[in-house]
């Protein structure tokens, strides 16, 4: 990928041409503003569910409320308001500094910010109204599909100019990059056109089990990798520790993941082979993602330390630890033993949790925590200690919720395995809706002291100059890292 031989990742504010003549700085902080304005608003609607869960109801009678209409936009929010609006600002930072050249467009990138927010408010008030579609995370109203669409075409027009344009080696960064704008525009189009106008039954679950799984391996697992094998070098000031390993990294997760989703309906009528295919390549994206976390902490050696210093890089490798977990945990519950207990259990819920928020949300906040401030021309955080605040709230939150539903689906499970009464299941389960509303909120509240923090460090910028690089290494890194 590079090494001094083979390609130089640019020094994050030294580069030539200067990095402020390359990346649209305001651009990048209003996705940012957006991402998080979409997260707070799907997890306000994540509280929602869990109050109605143990028999709450804040609007009754209101079916524009019913907890089947706000799960949707929880989940909607989060993958394609909160993740897609933090990756395309991550993306106007990383891809000019990897390729020295602007994107093709600056009116192209404004026009898809705001094209882009229309479409996810679109979404929104489609869902709130009846206008769904049944595939799950591809619920977004038939009307919305194609400029969506369009948008994401637009999208990887405008970031693989410059890319395909660079000269000499990529840096690894870039080929997940360039993987993820060509399998996104054709997932999306497979879940929005393919179950609803071409084929049905058997054929269509197939179909959107590829779609759902894919959606976050071949949209969300390629950029958030590529991002990390951005930020974490550029921070630790290091090299990735082995370049042969970041290539096992990337063609198995090329070579597998497309595979997998047909796990999401073992016992169901699709052909066997297709479900014992989609078992074995799922376990064995288990042992691909085992290559990549040892390359990441491999990274980490010798500076141990940053652990404690440099709060992006706990957030990043927190991430990590997590996505190991949600991997390893996938290996074991989509073999079909695994599958008779956990199937349609709060397990798969605490799962999907860990896996699009305490992985990638975890990732998208390290970043914004190191950029904003850059971004905002300030010196340093208002108040680091609420940045603080913000990650011990937010980490214990997740893991407390992810345990506390993965035990509640083993107790469903069991239950429902000895043919115990449905109401039973449902005071059984109601302890563990009770933490897990409890936990949701102290994930909301560690969000508020971030939104805070932006919100005061912008009114109270202490410079106008870069922030100085601290003697934790949070800044700027080398002219060349390996990977």
């Amino acid at each position: 990928m590079t090494s001094a031989a083979s390609g130089a990742l640019p020094n994050e504010d030294t580069a030539i041409p200067s990095a402020s003549d390359l990346v649209i700085r305001r651009l990048v902080l209003w996705h940012f503003v957006a991402a998080l304005t979409f997260v707070f608003v799907a997890m306000l609607a994540g509280l929602l569910f869990s109050f109605q869960l143990i028999q709450i109801y804040p609007f009754p009678g209101m079916e524009a409320f019913s907890p089947g209409r706000w799960r949707m936009v929880h989940t909607n929010g989060v993958a394609y308001g909160f993740i897609a609006n933090a990756f395309l600002g991550a993306l106007h930072w990383a891809v000019p500094r990897l390729t020295l050249r602007r994107v093709l467009s600056v009116k192209l990138s404004y026009f898809i910010f705001f094209a882009w927010q229309g479409v996810l408010l679109a979404t929104v008030i489609g869902l709130l109204t009846g206008y769904a579609q049944a595939v799950e995370w591809g619920e977004t109203p038939i009307f919305v599909d194609p400029v969506a669409l369009l948008g994401l075409i637009l999208v990887a027009i405008n970031f693989l100019t410059p890319i395909l344009k660079a000269k000499g080696p990529m840096y690894v960064t870039l080929w997940y990059f360039i993987s993820a704008f060509v399998w996104t525009v054709m997932v999306y189009a497979m879940g929005s056109y393919v179950p609803e106008f071409f084929v049905g039954g058997t054929a269509s679950g197939a179909i959107i089990g590829l779609f759902i799984h894919d959606l976050v391996g071949l949209f969300v697992t390629p950029i958030g990798w590529g991002l990390m094998y951005y930020f974490v070098p550029i921070i630790l000031k290091k090299p990735i520790w082995s370049h042969g390993l970041s290539l096992v990294g990337f063609w198995g997760l090329a070579f597998f993941y497309p595979l997998n989703g047909i796990h999401h309906f073992l016992y169901s009528p699709i052909p066997m082979f297709l479900q014992y295919g989609a078992v074995i390549s799922t376990i064995a994206v288990e042992l691909v993602v085992t290559t990549v976390i040892i390359n990441f902490f491999g990274t980490l050696r010798h500076r141990g330390d940053a652990l404690r210093t440099n709060l992006p890089i706990r957030w990043f490798y927190l991430g990590m630890v997590f996505y190991f977990t949600t991997c390893l945990q996938c290996a074991f519950q989509v073999t079909l033993t695994f599958q008779r207990i956990i199937h349609f259990s709060d397990w798969v819920v605490g799962h999907s949790h860990l896996v699009m928020f305490g992985v990638f949300g975890f990732w998208i906040l390290g970043f914004m925590t190191y950029l904003i401030p850059r971004l905002l021309n300030s010196a340093g955080w208002y108040r680091p200690s609420w940045n603080a605040w913000h990650f011990w709230l937010t980490g214990l939150g997740m893991l407390v919720m992810f345990f506390d539903l993965v035990i509640a689906g083993l107790i469903q499970g069991f239950m429902w395995k000895e043919l115990a009464p449905w109401e039973a299941t449902l005071t059984a389960s109601a302890p563990f809706w009770l933490v897990r509303l409890f936990t949701g909120i102290a994930i909301v509240v560690g969000q508020l002291f971030f939104f805070a923090n932006i919100l005061m460090t912008a009114i109270h910028k202490r410079s106008i100059e870069p922030a100085p690089t601290p003697a934790g290494g949070e800044l700027e890194g080398p002219s060349v890292v390996t990977a």
